[in-house]
This record gives structure tokens, sequence and C-alpha cells, in this order.
């Protein structure tokens, strides 16, 4: 009795699961609404917050950066199934440009620190290594 107990809680559980996940930033449609050209740095400040990064080469912009996943099964990777990037572009006297609403059709995802570093030429492995040293005797 104790282990049908036990297993209709697990399976209670398991039926409860709801894996999506708001990730970065929460888009308030209104406060997006209300950034206008002209507007000063501070009044987006006010309005938006704080960005989610910002830009560091090539001009002055803001990114607020929101992604939504689902994983449908608790134990397998999320599927990312909305993606949005509100950007703020500022001209040299801290006033808005323009703005930029980016979606998930819009770009690739991708990751912003991945650890990697890419490199030019080829990958060489243990075994190719071993074999070129040998021939070089």
């Amino acid at each position: 009795m104790l282990a049908l107990a036990l297993l209709a809680c697990g399976l209670a559980a398991c039926a409860s699961y709801d894996g999506t996940v708001q990730h970065g930033y929460v888009m308030d449609q209104q406060a997006l609404s209300q950034i206008t050209v002209g507007q000063s740095a501070e009044q987006v400040l006010a309005l938006l917050g704080t960005p989610s990064t910002t830009s560091t080469v090539g001009g002055s912009a803001w990114y607020y950066i929101s992604q939504k996943t689902i994983r449908r099964v608790a134990f397998m990777k999320p599927d990312i199934v909305g993606q949005r990037v509100f950007a703020v572009y500022f001209d040299k006297s801290n006033n808005v440009t323009r703005t930029a609403n980016y979606g998930l059709k819009d770009g690739k995802v991708f990751d912003f620190e991945s650890n990697t570093t890419p490199t030019t030429g080829r990958n060489v492995d243990f075994l190719n290594n071993l074999v070129q040293n040998l021939l070089r005797f």
C-alpha cells in the first residue's frame, strides 16, 4: 500500500511539471512603447531599468535580452521557444537615435560566453601526432 502511495505521488509530481522558464529581462510592452527618439539615457534607464548588456565597440547601445525555454521532460535539454532583444541606440550626447526589437527569427541562437576561442589550422589528435613524430626519425 505504501509503495502504491509513493508511486502515485511520484506520478502526480511528473504530471504537474511545467518546463517553461523565462530567462533574462521581462519585457513590459507599455514601458517599451514609451521609449522615443530624443530621450536621454537617464529617461530610458528610469523606464526600462538596467540593460542586460551594452555595446562596447562602434557606438553606444543598450540591449535588453529575454529568452523563453521549455523542457518537455525534466532531464532533457530545454528548447528555446522565444527570444527577444530590445536594442536602444544612442548618439554622442546620449540621446536615443533609434530602437530595434529583434526576435528569434532575426538571428541564430549563440552562447555569449562559451569559454572557447576559435583557432585557425587543423585539429591534430594524439594518433596523428604520434605517426608524424615517428616519420621524422
